[in-house]
This record gives C-alpha cells, structure tokens and sequence, in this order.
C-alpha cells in the first residue's frame, strides 16, 4: 500500500454511501488495517478527509457532512465557503 501523504482538511461525518463510494474509487476506508493502526470506518464514524476526495463525493452527489468548524481553513481553496455551509452539521 502507498502512505497517504495527503493533507486531510476536511472533517466529515462518515455516511454508508460516501464509505461505498470511496471504496469504488480505490480509497478503502472501511477495511481495517491493523499494520497501519487504522481500524476502519462505519457510518457515524468523524474522519478527516483530504478535499480533492470530499470535491469527488460532492460531484457525485454523495458528499459526507461536515464539521465546519474542525475543517481547515486551507479546504476553501478548493471548496467554495458557501457549500461547506450547505454540508455543515455544527452551524446554523
């Protein structure tokens, strides 16, 4: 397996659909791997995402919500505040 040497701005809430849909991108999140220390994730689940992968969900309609407030600042280069908004669980 190649390390994961990418910036993970995004902080999501992990949803059965985004986990299938990661997977089919070649992005396994729900298989632990123990030799890694990552145990795998289920829907409910909170992980950070790099932002090209949650752009990817969001064009295929199945982008997890996020936490605006945990996500970093450096994601807006990539995804417009107004749709994080429309994503976020801990604003109004």
């Amino acid at each position: 397996m190649d390390q994961d040497h990418g910036i993970h701005t995004v902080c999501a809430h992990m949803t059965d659909e985004f986990l299938a849909f990661s997977k089919s991108q070649g992005n396994d999140l729900s298989t632990p791997m123990p030799e890694y220390g990552f145990p795998g994730l289920k829907e409910g689940d909170d992980w950070c995402l790099c932002a090209p992968r949650w752009v990817e969900a969001y064009e295929a309609n199945c982008a997890p919500k996020i936490y605006l407030t945990k996500t970093h600042e450096k994601t807006l280069e990539l995804v417009p505040l107004k749709i994080l908004r429309e994503y976020a669980l801990d604003i109004n």
